[in-house]
């Protein structure tokens, strides 16, 4: 039986590495949903669109393949501050979300590593894998911490990088961004009802990690 667990919050709350530590420990697949919307967002850019083209949007997300995801992966703005907007942007689009939704959810029927072995669960990583993707998932998690401390991290990884970046305008993005994904009309940012939320504004990863492993190890068990 594949297990499946659900990892959803908002930019910088420290998902990403949580799925990735998962991921390692119990030997799960790993996916990152946020990359679908960046992949279309960039393509976006990289057409020349501009973003309020919803329709563009729409015919990219339904071309949209993991081998074109994981090619502008390799792209230095997959991952930068416009990366990000851009993501958020189009992922408030309706049509977008739904055309990107099928992709998301089949690979919960059969998950695989990058090399194509099966897995025997998946973790995923994103706003809205326990209420809409995977409403069916095993453990759902809800990150996030306050916008400050998120500004600050995505600040320091900008940093870390070699980007350039001021904290000021990463935290307004961040508001920004918190504010188009809680009220998006289609999938707002919300905690699934059953989902467990840890707060990490006040805890490091590697006790968000060990308070998330009780869980699953707890779930496996029954």
């Amino acid at each position: 039986m594949i297990m499946i667990i659900t990892i959803d919050g908002p930019a910088a709350a420290g998902k990403g590495t949580l799925a990735k530590n998962l991921s390692q420990k119990y030997n799960y697949a790993y996916f990152d949903t946020g990359m679908v919307y960046r992949a279309v967002g960039l393509e976006m850019y990289l057409q020349g669109k501009d973003l309020s083209d919803q329709d563009s949007a729409l015919k990219i997300a339904q071309n949209l393949t993991f081998e074109h995801m994981h090619e502008l992966a390799q792209n230095p703005d997959f991952r930068s501050a416009l990366g990000g907007k851009n993501a958020s942007i189009v992922s408030a689009y309706p049509e977008v979300r739904a055309a990107l939704l099928k992709m998301q959810q089949d690979f919960a029927t059969a998950p695989v590593f990058a090399d194509g072995t099966p897995a025997q669960g998946v973790i995923y990583d994103g706003r809205d894998t326990g209420t809409v993707v995977c409403p069916h998932a095993d453990v759902k998690f809800f990150i996030t911490a306050s916008a400050e401390v998120r500004a600050e991290r995505r600040y320091k990884e900008f940093l870390q990088k070699g980007m350039k970046a001021d904290y000021e305008e990463v935290l307004a993005e961040v508001k920004a961004r918190d504010e188009r994904d809680a009220n998006r009309a289609t999938a707002p940012m919300k905690p699934a009802a059953d989902a467990i939320i840890f707060d990490t504004s006040n805890l490091n990863i590697n006790e968000v990690t060990e308070k998330a492993c009780e869980v699953i190890d707890e779930k496996q068990k029954r």
